[in-house]
């Protein structure tokens, strides 16, 4: 989770704090960047309830990493590999000292970019290297999320699931599964998952100007 959703918001949250496995309890900084911060607790253990308390052996993507509450939450449920892009530079580096605090080198790895740029230019992905989860988070503002469903279904590995968020109720698009779905406040955040066709329909997307 990475942008602002509402006015008035000027500074990052200040703090992560990691509530699930090996890193549990760990706080961790957060960039000062306008509207950051992280996927409020509440809603990340709902969501890695759906998951599974452990992502043993699971590819992760966090498309919009933001904070990295999502992607270093996974990692510390044992992910075995975590793929964060965020294009904010200083948010980047945060991530990037954060990984390193947390010696989370072997499994994490950020990359300083456009989430949708990075999916136009990947149309494939080698079999052993396709995502299981992907966490999708964009800025309400950019409307990425049809963008980014439409670019993902190459990459993923089968019976992958997304996460996704939106200010309005989730419906699946065409080619996707809703398997579950809640509301914290003004969020609706639930879990899709890819039907076999989907793939098909895939088109490359552009990068946000």
């Amino acid at each position: 989770m990475s942008r602002p959703r509402t006015a008035g918001t000027s500074r990052g949250a200040g703090e992560l704090r990691i509530i699930g496995g090996e890193w549990r309890r760990r706080r961790l900084a957060i960039a000062d960047v306008e509207g950051l911060r992280p996927t409020p607790d509440r809603v990340r253990e709902t969501l890695f309830n759906w998951l599974g308390q452990h992502l043993d052996g699971l590819r992760c993507l966090d498309l919009f990493a933001g904070t990295g509450a999502l992607g270093l939450e996974a990692a510390s449920r044992g992910a075995a590999a975590v793929l964060m892009l965020e294009r904010d530079a200083r948010a980047a580096r945060q991530l990037q000292s954060n990984c390193q605090v947390l010696g989370a080198g072997p499994v994490v790895q950020v990359l300083q970019t456009d989430a949708l740029h990075w999916l136009g230019s990947r149309p494939t992905a080698d079999p052993q290297e396709r995502f299981d989860v992907v966490f999708l988070d964009p800025p309400y503002a950019l409307d990425a999320l049809q963008r980014c469903l439409d670019a993902l279904p190459p990459l993923l590995a089968d019976g992958a699931r997304i996460y996704l968020e939106d200010d309005a109720p989730l419906v699946a698009p065409n080619g996707w599964t809703l398997l579950r779905h809640d509301r914290a406040g003004r969020v609706f955040y639930g879990l899709l998952t890819c039907t076999p066709h989907a793939s098909a329909s895939f088109t490359p997307v552009p990068s946000i100007p």
